[in-house]
């Protein structure tokens, strides 16, 4: 790719050709129409791309010495066209753009058949992939959608007559078009072979992993199978590596949650938890911490179910349990590769977690999720698992409990009365809180998440209370005395500010004690 032009220099270029240029390009400006007879590589091998503007078909270029070829493109547009002066990665974004556009209006009965064999290694194009065969045009639009609406997980579900879509989307499953039923066993069919896994296999579940390019971007994509009554049912996490590129600054963690965060991933040993249920975005704040940290002066490894997304300078493994590789026996390993920092994907057993305290008296910091109601219950949750609590105490540093919100549509959210309020709340002002309504730019009323946060730190009085196994609500009580936040405070936060509603509270925090 050229080096990127800036907006003098794409000026005296477009001057000394006598054309228009833009350092933008608009979804107004493409049009499906004009690429329909030719290919997403052909376009971006130059790269070059046909667009109306104002009415007008334009070829937007980046290299002036393809000037010369208009003439030829003008016969392959039927009829004539005039340049455009672009920068090239506004174009080949902008093509990506155009095709996942007309994959999803075009109809895939009418593409020619062909075979798609992908294997693990490989970036399968879904942009390309989906001007083929029926089957593989309706997989990928479905996974070119998802990818759009910025998706958690696709859920394909055998219902009776038909198969059932259904996208997570902030948290919630909203269905989309099912596809026919018909095209049920191909379609899994496909998905199977992407992933690896056994097509003839449908008795027993299976788990595999994909990997795709939308252009330049690439996507992880994990695929479960679980046999269910009336055939089999997949659901598909899909791992975008843009999405874990947040600093701590940009998690929306209060400022004293983040600096006292901070303050515990920067110790030199220990243990530090973080909890919450799947897909509260435990994994996305580990990383983060892991971003910050000097990766030149500190070996920082980890192990991982699976390994999520790959971070540059850490050495990241992914357990195999049907090769023994769990991941007790993969932190024992790591032990031995002299490391500072080690980040184990979760704590889920007593061997793990015994090696977990031992590797964090041994002068390892050692970061972990771990399944927990709240930040108060991580530490006892861990003595449950049958660890001594005087190791436990000794070891761990903190412990956060985070989960995630829906934010209110800056548009259509309005105030008013949010009907009876959880029992936690009911001390609060809700003068300034917000309904959702809904409207064309959002949702229901939504538009992103966001997180809410607990963060305990494991003092004297508190790491006595552990050495005791003491009674959850006890160390509650201490905790709250030296001024703890716990996640109903930290979502009054944003109800205060008319971020979130009560029903999205509710939600996701119940209704409290």
């Amino acid at each position: 790719m050229n080096s990127p032009l800036d907006p003098s220099e794409l000026a005296n270029l477009a001057s000394q050709f006598e054309c228009e240029w833009s350092e933008e390009l608009p979804d107004a400006w493409l049009d499906p129409d004009l690429i329909e007879n030719l290919s997403v590589d052909y376009l971006r091998g130059f790269p070059f791309l046909p667009i109306r503007k104002d009415g007008e078909v334009f070829l937007a270029v980046t290299d002036p010495g393809l000037m010369a070829r208009v003439p030829e493109i003008s016969v392959l547009m039927d009829g004539e066209v005039e340049p455009i002066l672009i920068p090239e990665e506004i174009i080949q974004e902008g093509i990506n753009r155009c095709f996942s556009s007309s994959t999803t209006s075009s109809a895939p009965e009418e593409k020619e058949e062909t075979a798609a064999m992908v294997h693990d290694e490989d970036r399968e194009d879904l942009l390309r992939h989906s001007a083929e065969a029926p089957v593989a045009a309706h997989v990928s639009r479905m996974l070119l959608d998802g990818l759009e609406l910025g998706v958690s997980d696709i859920h394909l579900e055998p219902i009776g007559k038909r198969l059932q879509v259904r996208f997570r989307i902030d948290g919630v499953l909203v269905p989309r078009v099912d596809l026919p039923k018909g095209m049920e066993d191909a379609a899994i069919s496909r998905i199977k072979i992407m992933a690896g896994l056994d097509i003839a296999e449908r008795r027993l579940p299976q788990d595999g992993s994909a990997k795709v390019r939308v252009g330049n971007r690439e996507v992880d994509i994990r695929v479960s199978s679980l046999p269910v009554s009336d055939g089999e049912r997949l659901v598909l996490r899909l791992l975008g590596r843009e999405s874990t590129q947040f600093t701590l600054t940009e998690l929306g963690m209060p400022d004293e949650v983040m600096t006292g965060f901070r303050s515990l991933v920067q110790t030199p040993y220990g243990v530090v938890w973080v909890t919450g249920p799947t897909g509260s975005g435990k994994t996305t704040t580990l990383y983060a911490a892991l971003q910050e940290m000097d990766t030149v002066r500190r070996n920082v490894l980890t192990i991982e179910d699976p390994v999520e997304y790959q971070l540059p300078g850490i050495g990241q493994m992914g357990v195999r349990p049907r090769i023994g590789l769990s991941f007790a026996a993969g932190l024992r390993s790591i032990l031995r590769q002299d490391p500072d920092v080690i980040l184990v994907g979760e704590t889920r057993d007593e061997e793990t977690a015994e090696i977990v305290m031992r590797a964090s008296m041994t002068g390892h910091l050692v970061l972990s999720t771990l399944h927990a109601n709240d930040a108060i219950s991580a530490s006892l949750r861990v003595c449950d698992m049958g660890v001594e609590p005087f190791l436990v105490a000794e070891a761990t540093r903190g412990a956060m409990a985070q989960r995630l919100v829906r934010t209110c549509c800056p548009h259509c959210a309005v105030k008013g009365d949010s009907g009876t309020l959880p029992i936690p709340l009911k001390g609060a002002d809700p003068s300034t809180w917000k309904i959702a309504v809904g409207c064309d730019t959002c949702r229901e009323g939504y538009t992103g998440r966001t997180g809410i946060y607990e963060l305990l730190n494991v003092d004297g009085a508190i790491r006595e209370s552990i050495r005791n196994h003491e009674a959850v609500e006890s160390v509650r009580r201490k905790a709250k005395n030296n001024g703890f936040v716990d996640l109903w405070m930290s979502a009054q936060h944003l109800l205060n500010e008319g971020r979130t509603t009560v029903a999205e509270v509710r939600a996701v925090l119940g209704e409290g004690e």
